[in-house]
């Protein structure tokens, strides 16, 4: 699994639509195009990307990033914590999850009454299982979503 690190990457995978969303998180996922059979163009053909998402993405695996903005995680070792949960629990559905570009992104605050500590054990369990529901549904949604009529 290979870590998203642009902005690009970032604003592309999130453009890609919601997959699936918890009390707390939101699965955002960009599907890539499957790698053709054909090898690749020889060096001397300079020209753009067959596709933006060639352009960002090395199509052959699954991308995932994290996003933990301050709005919702004031202090930087809250912030870290969860970041490091995201990446621990997605490790775990990698090879259920379908080659694309996805992002977890934190949607809403931890209640500060519920968890005093900035980085509490009780805190890290309760990301850890609300990402493991998130991963767990994004698994079972099919790769192409019907579109709405």
């Amino acid at each position: 699994m290979q870590r998203l690190k642009t902005r690009p990457q970032f604003q592309a995978a999130l453009a890609g639509g919601t997959v699936s969303r918890t009390a707390h998180f939101a699965l955002h996922r960009l599907n890539l195009p499957k790698p053709s059979d054909h090898p690749s163009a020889p060096a001397e053909h300079i020209g753009p990307a067959p596709s933006p998402e060639q352009a960002l993405f090395d199509l052959s695996g699954v991308w995932l990033g994290a996003m933990v903005p301050k709005r919702w995680a004031r202090r930087a070792v809250t912030r870290n914590a969860i970041k490091r949960q995201i990446y621990n629990v997605s490790e775990r559905f990698g090879e259920r999850l379908p080659v694309a570009a996805h992002v977890v992104r934190l949607r809403t605050t931890f209640d500060r009454k519920l968890f005093i500590s900035a980085s509490s054990d009780q805190l890290k369990l309760a990301v850890r299982l609300e990402l493991e529901q998130l991963f767990e549904r994004a698994a079972l949604e099919p790769l192409h979503p019907k579109a709405a009529a």
